[in-house]
């Protein structure tokens, strides 16, 4: 049966269905909406990992491509999204199962923003990321 809160008020619905959850009254909560919530959030959490590895991606192919460019903003960058990835992953053990597709995903995009930022062809870039993840998120990697 459709909620009309769940179209509403979605705040409102959250908290309503949280204390049916916690009151065990589970015949009364929003069953169908509750699952998809759910599954929405794991979305969320791969898009995150996919956004993580892009933002790292596209540094370190900036600083490959354009070695007189390298400073420390892109150094502070690169550091900050290995810590950011590497609490990502601490928090979502069970994300690392598909860091190989996320990889694929981000080095693609993380190739068109290169392209974008640096005012070189998107042909410059390898095809594929030339980089292992343990290359990647490792401190002292630096192509």
């Amino acid at each position: 049966m459709p909620n009309a809160l769940y179209d509403t008020d979605f705040y409102a619905w959250a908290n309503e269905q949280a204390a049916l959850l916690r009151a065990g009254n589970l015949s009364a909560a929003d069953i169908e909406n509750i699952a998809e919530e759910i599954e929405s959030m794991g979305r969320t959490e791969k898009r995150e990992l996919v956004n993580r590895l892009t933002m790292l991606l596209l540094h370190l192919l900036k600083w490959r491509f354009q070695p007189g460019l390298q400073g420390a903003s892109w150094r502070a960058t690169i550091k900050v999204q290995r810590r950011d990835l590497a609490r990502h992953l601490k928090d979502n053990p069970s994300l690392k199962a598909t860091v190989p597709e996320a990889i694929a995903d981000a080095y693609g995009d993380a190739v068109i923003q290169a392209a974008a930022e640096t005012g070189l062809p998107e042909s410059t870039f390898p095809v594929a990321c030339p980089w292992s993840f343990d290359q990647v998120t490792d401190p002292d990697f630096w192509p």
